[in-house]
């Protein structure tokens, strides 16, 4: 089941969120979403751990229908605000998505891996239930931030106590375990801190930055292949049997 936000966690990370700085560093790890997934106007997205619905304006506005999930009954109160109408709200688990194969043109997991029980069966099912494409976007283990979060949770109990931390070559490796040699690409943002202003905008808009496998937030797009499975059918022509000797 992996770790559920409760009332507390929720209303924290809300609290969290609203700052400037992050809000600033939210808006900008879906920017590289929306750059990566590239999506049709039109076409079906699957928002696992929705959350707070902090993806939900940007993915409207390139004219996406969206349906987001997300175990937290709390955090999906907090997602409905944002949500109106014009999104389908579905509490349930990343791992046990309660949707048919091939459902939505695209899923995504935005800081969702770091809090599942399996994020094996959590990216399997995401590729299951999507038929062009996926992202996954997760804090990096070997970044400066994500030591640090681990190093304060030593000292004060946060949600990152219960977050589990992936690089990009751990995440690619588990990606080649479930769907073979797929397309995958990625890249990297939040390289500098806030601190820098514009210069850091300009800065991480260069490509080889982006390409720097240290970066605080980690965006992976996996492009999803077609597989048909083949199963021999005998033959049900028998050859007739000839008698006499063929001569020339």
């Amino acid at each position: 089941m992996g770790y559920v936000f409760d009332f507390k966690d929720s209303r924290e990370y809300q609290q969290l969120m609203s700052l400037p700085a992050n809000r600033a560093t939210a808006d900008h790890e879906c920017r590289l979403m929306l750059e990566m997934l590239n999506p049709l106007p039109g076409n079906t997205i699957l928002d696992i751990g929705c959350g707070l619905g902090l993806n939900f304006s940007a993915l409207l506005s390139e004219g996406l229908q969206i349906t987001g999930i997300d175990p937290s009954p709390y955090m999906l109160d907090i997602a409905k605000k944002k949500a109106t109408n014009r999104i389908d709200l579905h509490r349930g688990y990343a791992e046990d998505l309660p949707f048919e194969d091939n459902s939505f043109n695209y899923s995504c997991l935005t800081s969702t891996l770091e809090f599942v029980e399996d994020p094996q069966r959590a990216i399997e099912e995401a590729c299951r239930v999507a038929k062009d494409r996926i992202f996954l976007g997760f804090l990096n283990r070997y970044a400066i931030n994500g030591i640090q979060l681990r190093v304060k949770g030593v000292f004060t109990k946060t949600i990152y106590n219960h977050a589990r931390f992936f690089s990009v070559w751990e995440l690619k490796r588990l990606v080649r375990s479930l769907m073979g040699d797929v397309p995958i690409s990625w890249r990297t943002a939040c390289q500098l801190p806030q601190t820098f202003g514009g210069v850091a905008e300009k800065i991480e808009q260069i490509s080889a930055v982006q390409r720097c496998p240290f970066g605080a937030y980690v965006g992976m797009t996996i492009s999803l292949m077609p597989r048909f499975r083949t199963k021999p059918m005998p033959l049900g022509y028998r050859p007739k049997r000839r008698t006499g000797v063929v001569t020339g």
